[in-house]
């Protein structure tokens, strides 16, 4: 059952109906109310790591200690459309797993991502990174 306040979640991600999600790092700890919110507004289920679809957002659940956030990221924006985002989600401060935002601030620039906000999600923190923009040829 969805918390009464949980679909705002997927409003505070910005995602909008009929965007293809895939969801990557899903474990027995994920918010369960964050994914049903979010499959409601797509109107269907989150794509896995093994879809072949481009998709519009990655929604990365990390914790502290699984693996290199770098090679991760990499991984998440190959099926990523031009205008994709993807949100690192982690534990907050003080919860098992948790990830000094640090980290997602470094990895992400090496990855070729820009971090553009930070959300409020419960017990967990979401960072939105971007592909950044190519720039226009100059005339």
């Amino acid at each position: 059952m969805v918390a009464a306040d949980a679909p705002n979640y997927a409003q505070i991600l910005g995602i909008e109906p009929g965007m293809v999600v895939q969801e990557l790092g899903w474990d027995e700890d994920t918010d369960d109310s964050l994914r049903e919110a979010v499959e409601i507004i797509i109107g269907g289920e989150m794509e896995d790591e093994g879809t072949d679809e481009v998709v519009d957002v990655v929604l990365l659940w990390w914790r502290d200690g699984d693996g290199d956030l770098v090679d991760e990221l990499m991984d998440a924006i190959t099926p990523l459309g031009d205008e994709g985002f993807v949100w690192v989600l982690s534990p907050k401060t003080g919860l098992s797993g948790h990830v000094v935002p640090s980290e997602i601030a470094e990895s992400a620039p090496t990855a070729g991502l820009n971090q553009t906000s930070a959300a409020n999600l419960g017990d967990w923190s979401g960072s939105r990174l971007v592909q950044p923009k190519s720039r226009a040829p100059r005339r």
